[in-house]
């Protein structure tokens, strides 16, 4: 087991708790592999709202944030029952939204899986990519790291 803390260039992360269900395994009883991002979007969402930019706020300002990159790499697997916390760390967020994400057995400690996504900054409204993210977003985020220095 990993005692290291690795919070980020920033301080900013979140995470999720998850019970491993009977339909996310597959006929031997382990995790099936796509399943494992959706782990990581649980816990992504929960670090969007803890920034203070949930989906809907997200699409109130007028942008959404399609997934561009996405990896991970299974270490060991969980299997049906199994607690599992989803940690996702922000490591990038002004040209580009970057989250780092690793998931853990709450039971064993075994860190089982690490990830990464990319997303890009899209204008709905004039239906193109950002190369920049929204000042409103940005914003957001400069403040929570403001809070966590002082």
């Amino acid at each position: 087991m990993e005692s290291r803390e690795d919070n980020g260039p920033y301080g900013l992360f979140a995470e999720s708790e998850i019970v491993v269900e009977f339909f996310d395994c597959d006929p031997l009883q382990v995790v099936w592999h796509g399943n494992y991002v959706n782990y990581f979007e649980i816990s992504r969402r929960t670090l969007l709202e803890k920034i203070g930019y949930s989906y809907s706020e997200m699409k109130e300002s007028g942008y959404s944030f399609p997934v561009i990159e996405i990896s991970a790499k299974y270490l060991a697997p969980l299997r049906h029952r199994d607690r599992a916390r989803v940690k996702a760390v922000l490591t990038e967020y002004e040209n580009r939204l970057r989250i780092k994400y690793e998931i853990r057995n709450v039971q064993t400690g075994l860190l089982t899986t690490r990830g990464v996504s990319t997303q890009m900054a899209y204008d709905i409204k004039a239906g193109d990519s950002c190369f920049v993210c929204p000042e409103a977003f940005v914003k957001k985020i400069e403040a929570l790291i403001g809070e966590e220095e002082s």
